[in-house]
């Protein structure tokens, strides 16, 4: 049986897509940093990331981007970037571990474990994988949209975060939708 784990990252961001990683593992990784994700430093994500990239079956990325979380709601985005990662999977799993919750439209049987990236490697793999893609996004648009501190905080609700909306206004990467970033319109 191919069991895929599955996570997101960036629910709770101002700016920027929710990202969901999936991961099939060959076999059981013994590694300590393929842990849950916001357990490790940057420098940790990074190379438990290069070691699941290397060791694993398959893995994949999603995301939904802003516009998207503005019209469906943030629960809803993470269902779908975390749907899209899994169909990105060859093979395709059969059977998922999500982080949190089930994945109803997903036609493929699956389990929604709460704290799953602490309980599941796989899960833990899939939590690494997006957090590290959606930095590596999230440190492009820094690039793309100057001022905003994407680099250093990755769309997190910061106090830096918010004064460079007081100052510049949203950006197209922005959450329309979210109400700090609403008061900055």
């Amino acid at each position: 049986m191919c069991i895929a784990g599955t996570d997101e990252a960036g629910a709770g961001c101002w700016a920027g897509p929710v990202f969901a990683g999936a991961v099939i593992l060959r076999g059981p990784i013994r590694d300590r940093l393929v842990r849950d994700s916001k357990t490790l430093s940057p420098s940790q994500q990074q190379r438990a990331a290069e070691l699941i990239r290397r060791e694993a079956l398959a893995w994949a990325v999603g995301f939904a981007a802003a516009g998207e979380i503005d019209e469906i709601n943030i629960a809803r985005a993470s269902e779908l970037a975390m749907m899209r990662a899994i169909r990105g999977l060859s093979p395709a799993p059969d059977f998922v571990l999500a982080d949190f919750r089930e994945l109803g439209d997903l036609g493929i049987p699956n389990l929604g474990i709460v704290g799953g990236d602490a309980l599941s490697v796989s899960i833990a793999a899939a939590s690494i994988i997006a957090k590290t893609e959606r930095d590596s996004l999230l440190e492009s648009l820094d690039l793309r949209y100057p001022g905003y501190g994407f680099a250093s905080h990755k769309g997190y609700g910061t106090k830096a975060h918010a004064e460079a909306l007081r100052h510049l206004g949203p950006c197209p990467e922005h959450r329309l939708s979210y109400r700090p970033v609403m008061a900055c319109r």
